[in-house]
């Protein structure tokens, strides 16, 4: 069949089968072959690749992704999609499609079946409203990933890359940045959907690298990050005493200094070596 990039075969396919947008499922459907063909450069998609699609679709992107990849395992949370993508990929026999909740999925189950346990590769259009915890999952559940590119909310594109120092820069910035190196890549703007979302939306590859060496303990490590941001209108200081109560503000204010840090320092101006530096001390401290 043409491609569905083409909008008026889109439009038929979403009228043939009478489907409904679900707004709890975050559904804007690709229509731009443009965007799609420079995810998949960015990605570097080779025949070699087994790549993880979440949110299909109707399939458009799945189309070019089967075309690219030596096989495409795509992952697809509403049920009333599944006969619109089994028209629609018909014609891929390296496509397989699992109905069900990426955040329930087990996803190292499937690149040990699908690809002998060696790294995958994610590219995906993801539902906005659970862009976090499916970042957080793949990186938190150590999937063997080579990279994962996806087309966020720009807002969140930006978080994600941004530098310490930076308004956007926080917790999820950190921890994305520990797993990998992100880059952002190029806006997509709402005319390349439909329906056309209320946002501007950007594409960001993050390619995985090992873990910081220097972190002793990486639960300790995200700890402290996150103790660091809570209360981003106050000192460090403030945050760490509330995420690590056993220790007074006095042996926090040590710590601080013990890594070089004035008393008054703030966490958004930390980077990675610095809060590997601060979770240590922290750690000499417990």
């Amino acid at each position: 069949m043409e491609k569905l990039s083409n909008p008026q075969v889109t439009i038929e396919t979403i009228k043939k089968y009478e489907f409904a947008f679900q707004k709890k499922f975050g559904q804007n459907f690709l229509i731009d072959a443009h965007v799609i063909n420079k995810i998949i450069s960015a990605a570097d998609i080779t025949k070699d690749d087994c790549v993880l699609e979440i949110g299909p679709g109707i399939g458009t992107m799945t189309q070019y992704l089967a075309e690219s990849a030596g096989q495409v395992v795509a992952v697809e949370i509403d049920k009333n999609l599944l006969p619109i993508l089994d028209e629609t990929l018909a014609e891929y026999d390296n496509v397989t499609i699992i109905n069900d909740d990426i955040l329930k999925v087990d996803i190292n189950k499937i690149v040990e079946e699908r690809n002998g346990g060696r790294p995958i590769k994610v590219v995906a259009n993801l539902p906005y409203y659970i862009t976090t915890p499916i970042i957080m999952g793949l990186f938190e559940k150590h999937v063997p990933l080579l990279s994962v590119t996806v087309m966020v909310q720009k807002e969140v594109a930006q978080r994600i890359c941004s530098p310490a120092g930076k308004g956007d820069y926080g917790a999820f910035s950190v921890f994305c940045q520990y797993y990998a190196e992100p880059e952002l890549l190029f806006d997509v703007p709402a005319s390349c959907f439909i329906p056309q979302p209320k946002v501007t939306s950007a594409v960001v590859c993050l390619r995985t690298r090992p873990a910081p060496a220097d972190i002793r303990d990486e639960v300790l490590f995200f700890r402290t990050v996150r103790a660091s941001f809570a209360q981003r209108r106050k000192t460090l200081v403030n945050g760490l005493a509330s995420g690590f109560p056993q220790l007074t503000k006095a042996e926090l204010t040590d710590v601080l200094a013990a890594c070089g840090l004035p008393a008054n320092v703030r966490g958004e101006t930390l980077g990675l070596e610095g809060f590997a530096a601060l979770s240590n001390a922290i750690g000499e401290r417990l």
